[in-house]
């Protein structure tokens, strides 16, 4: 019988390099359903092997859960076969976390660690100690243990130390930052997290690095995410260009290998000819078999080589070679997410980083780019057009649900540079592609209320609706959970309460900001200091106290300098300091100050600042006596007033306006009860991509238009449904 069943196993594997996986499954699943018994360890690696297909090539997780309990049975008579008992507790583990079964997932793990501590196996069971501890990492991650996860992993790192193994340090030690960026507790902790991935990082040579992209990409992205939050700009930038770089040198050696790939293939269909020489045939087995060599030194496997089937930590793994990028050797071979994904979170960081420089072209190509591949790997998933959350198999929930995530902060993006270029149009589409993503997937897409309630509010403060902004606004800090993003919110609605410019609206905007004020040290980074700062001088300026205004806003703008970076807040604070200079008479310093806003308004685009300083400038100009001047300014502040009156007045025809400015938050339709739960025991629902600054406008942008703006009858706007 064992000859039977080395026949079927050869069978299956000549149909599964033909693609025909169904007839593959046939040949194994005959050994399983034979009336003659097979030996038991046959069925079990037959049983492991039909798992494993089904897991790579299908969407039957209850089938493969089947033959992978039955083969766990078949184990317990068997005394020995410590490698096949991890096998199967691992591929076991794997059905369980695809299909949401958190505590069988943990119970089975938890039987690995004890097999794989007892075991005695030497460097093998030292591996599967380290891949059961990165399983069950993951698990406890879904239930929100953050302290057990850390554990876990610290006793792999433990661990791969004894055997000296740097990439499973690495995977180690970054999984543990992952965890604690999560978290986000102890300070003292978290920098201890991230210096000890900067020292291991540090101890591969140039040749290891290159050699592990997965790593490379994953350390680079967590330490962009720790240092955003603590808004080290300047820092952040250069792992910006590390990964930058990297992702074009990886696309451009995936291309060779579709060329070498390609080529292989060609020669391949030539060989297949009937009518050739000997020589001419000699030739092309000899071309043939130097380019596999080729692409086997490139790719590390033949053409025809076969990828280790690992536990896949983050949805289904029917995927070409090529498409995943390992943090750890076999038989973790652990990834982070798909090629696919990591490739739209390098386009994501680098819009992150050219935004606030007012890079809008780079910001325009990146965002193309990140949406048609998140497009295409939503497609992978079944998701087109008309696809909805409760249609989606419980398998491809995490995965769509972090496409989704990334799929929003890059639209979201989208709309924050259009408003800023004045683009109302622009802005009021990406904004209601949000707004429909969200109601198709409301569960997954929770978070991303908050967000889409707070774009409402900057669209309606960009097009003068400042009694609808602000309601936008402070619905959206009821909708979050995030100290930091209520308080930014916050900030927001009390900047459109300022533009209002009645006394109960400036007591509305110091109710706002007088708790996050006394509080702005607090926070992690200085966001919410400098977007106070600038809220609170404007008010003090509204309250014509001066002086105050003047020190608040030159505080605020160095830290702004310092820290943020970011022209379009360094142009407004310039603006209101320049408007201060010249209220308090020292004409010099507002000349200099208000022609350095103008210059980088202009260099954003920012129409509505541009105006706000001209008409600075204007008076400035009036004030000196300096008619020439007066009036050429004058007549280039009406230019831009017409054309921005003219943008406004597009998007105000627009049948997407009133529903976007209208005082009714955003609300999806209800699931039912057992959809939610199906949806939210996705582990989607319990990780956080964490950038930090791509979720809400880094500041409140645009800032408010001057006195004089507004009594361009842009108030009027904010009042016309009322």
């Amino acid at each position: 019988m064992e000859a039977v069943a080395e026949g079927l196993w050869g069978l299956a594997d000549h149909h599964e390099n033909l693609g025909e996986i169904g007839k593959a499954i046939k040949c194994l699943e005959a050994i399983c359903q034979s009336q003659v018994s097979f030996l038991p360890i046959i069925e079990v690696k037959t049983r492991l092997r039909v798992a494993s297909l089904l897991l790579k090539h299908s969407n039957n997780l209850n089938h493969a859960k089947s033959h992978l309990e039955r083969a766990q049975l078949l184990l317990k008579s068997i005394p020995s076969c410590f490698e096949l008992k991890c096998r199967a507790y691992s591929l076991l583990s794997q059905c369980y976390h695809l299909v949401g079964a958190i505590p069988s997932q943990k119970q089975i793990l938890n039987k690995g660690l004890e097999l794989a501590a007892t075991s005695g196996d030497g460097f093998t069971g030292r591996l599967w100690f380290c891949n059961f501890n990165s399983q069950i990492a993951n698990a406890l991650i879904i239930e929100g243990d953050y302290q057990g996860s850390i554990t876990a992993l610290e006793h792999g790192y433990i661990c791969a130390t004894e055997m000296c193994y740097q990439e499973l340090q690495m995977f180690f030690a970054t999984s543990i930052l992952h965890v604690h960026l999560m978290q986000w507790g102890d300070a003292s902790l978290l920098e201890g997290a991230v210096n000890r991935c900067n020292v291991l990082w540090e101890s591969f040579s140039p040749e290891k690095r290159q050699q592990c992209l997965g790593l490379l990409f994953y350390n680079e992205l967590l330490h962009i995410f720790y240092l955003l939050r603590v808004c080290d700009y300047k820092s952040a930038a250069q792992h910006v260009d590390r990964l930058d770089a990297a992702m074009k040198s990886d696309l451009e050696r995936t291309r060779h290998i579709q060329e070498m790939k390609k080529e292989i293939d060609e020669v391949n269909l030539s060989l297949s000819r009937t009518d050739l020489s000997y020589r001419d045939r000699a030739a092309l087995s000899e071309k043939v078999g130097r380019l596999e060599e080729q692409l086997s030194n490139i790719t590390g496997l033949s053409s025809t080589g076969k990828e280790s089937l690992g536990p896949a930590y983050f949805g289904n793994v029917k995927r070409a070679f090529g498409d995943k990028l390992e943090l750890a050797p076999p038989p973790i071979d652990g990834e982070w997410l798909p090629k696919g994904a990591i490739y739209a979170l390098v386009d994501l960081s680098v819009v992150v980083f050219s935004r606030p420089k007012g890079l809008f072209k780079e910001c325009g190509k990146r965002i193309q780019s990140g949406i048609q591949t998140i497009q295409e790997e939503l497609t992978k998933l079944g998701i087109d057009d008309v696809v909805k959350e409760v249609d989606l198999q419980h398998s491809a929930i995490w995965m769509a649900g972090v496409y989704l995530m990334i799929l929003m902060q890059f639209l979201e993006n989208k709309v924050a540079v259009d408003l800023t270029r004045s683009e109302f149009v622009e802005a009021q589409m990406a904004l209601v592609q949000m707004r429909n993503w969200y109601f198709r997937f409301p569960t997954i897409l929770h978070a991303c209320q908050s967000t889409i309630e707070m774009l409402r509010g900057q669209y309606a403060h960009s097009v003068g609706c400042y009694i609808e902004a602000a309601f936008h606004f402070l619905e959206a800090s009821k909708m979050t959970q995030s100290k930091s993003m209520k308080a930014m919110f916050q900030i927001y609605a009390a900047v459109s309460y300022i533009c209002i410019g009645d006394a109960d609206s400036s007591s509305n905007a110091l109710d706002l900001i007088g708790p996050i004020y006394g509080v702005m040290d607090s926070f992690v980074g200085v966001r919410e200091k400098t977007s106070v700062l600038f809220a609170y001088g404007l008010l003090l300026m509204r309250q014509e106290n001066l002086q105050e205004a003047r020190i608040r806003l030159a505080s605020g703008l160095q830290t702004t300098h310092n820290f943020i970076g970011s022209l379009q807040l360094v142009s407004q604070y310039l603006t209101s300091l320049g408007s201060l200079a010249l209220a308090l008479h020292d004409a010099g310093q507002a000349r200099e100050i208000l022609r350095s806003a103008l210059t980088l308004a202009k260099k954003l685009y920012d129409i509505p600042t541009q105006i706000w300083v001209l008409s600075n400038l204007t008076s400035l100009y009036r004030q000196l006596g300096e008619k020439g001047n007066e009036m050429e300014n004058l007549e280039y502040q009406k230019k831009k007033v017409e054309d921005l009156q003219r943008r406004i007045g597009e998007a105000c025809i627009s049948s997407h306006h009133f529903e976007l400015i209208d005082k009714v938050k955003l609300e999806a339709h209800q699931l039912s009860e057992l959809d939610i739960k199906r949806v939210a025991a996705g582990p989607s629902m319990n990780v956080d991509l964490d950038i930090p600054e791509s979720i809400g406008l880094s500041t409140p942008s645009p800032m408010p238009a001057s006195a004089r703006l507004i009594d361009l009858d842009f108030g009027r706007l904010g009042r016309r449904k009322n």
